[in-house]
């Protein structure tokens, strides 16, 4: 939980960035309370296509040659080669992830990125793995998901901190499982596509501070108008109630509290 008597830099995940932007006060009760959202079902095939996809790629790294996917889609880059490439993918108690500490909040923003390319330039691409099963073609500005983009540029200004260049453009790649097969047979088909990604981070500063506001004000912000949660959390509350006479009109169970 946050502390504001703590000199300890306070870490705040690319995820809890986006509970900021979909709930403030559900990222309130998170990150300066300690009072989680329920956790949703891991998505193990998702997981699933996220490791084959770095074992893919990372066969091309370490040959320091272009994904077929690459050349299909004309990108003139190689997946980046970094001794730190696995510790920025992988998440742990430590100091996995790429951090940097923002002077202004003491805020230790993190994020797990899935992949980096390098392109002529010497500028790293932002990668991100995307695995679904949707009927609708992906685009960025439709069904692919505004918090996506968000994501991208949490990442593209990670590396920037720390003194990357990287360029505005990032990609997804996106795989999208078939469900025209005549059967399922024991194996599932996808069909891969490059989505691009022109990032802009200039929101993201500006948002840290007004995060730092949040976690220090007195009282919980407003709730999100179509948030789930904490309608569940009002209409339970509202039901809990003891009743006036003492007792529910349903059971006649007497109410303890």
């Amino acid at each position: 939980m946050f502390d504001p008597e703590s000199s300890v830099p306070f870490r705040i995940s690319r995820s809890k960035i986006d509970l900021f932007f979909n709930c403030p006060r559900c990222f309130y009760l998170d990150a300066g309370l300690g009072v989680k959202r329920p956790d949703t079902y891991p998505l193990t095939l998702n997981l699933a296509v996220d490791t084959l996809l770095k074992k893919e790629f990372d066969l091309h790294r370490a040959k320091q040659i272009a994904h077929p996917l690459m050349k299909k889609y004309g990108l003139d880059a190689v997946p980046f080669k970094h001794e730190k490439m696995d510790a920025w993918r992988e998440l742990d108690f430590g100091r996995g992830g790429i951090h940097y500490r923002h002077p202004e909040t003491n805020f230790d923003v993190y994020g797990v990125v899935d992949d980096l390319w390098l392109n002529l330039k010497h500028e790293l691409i932002v990668v991100d793995y995307k695995a679904t099963a949707k009927a609708t073609p992906p685009t960025l500005d439709g069904n692919l998901g505004a918090q996506y983009k968000r994501q991208m540029e949490v990442y593209q200004w990670l590396f920037k901190q720390n003194d990357f260049p990287v360029s505005p453009l990032g990609y997804f790649v996106y795989v999208n499982g078939r469900k025209d097969a005549k059967a399922f047979d024991g194996k599932l088909e996808f069909d891969v596509s490059i989505l691009p990604c022109r990032g802009d981070t200039a929101w993201i500063e500006p948002k840290l501070i007004e995060i730092k506001k949040c976690l220090l004000a007195p009282r919980p912000p407003e709730r999100a108008a179509d948030c789930p949660f904490c309608e569940y959390r009002q209409a339970a509350g509202e039901a809990l109630q003891p009743p006036a006479t003492g007792a529910y009109p349903q059971t006649g169970q007497v109410a303890l509290w």
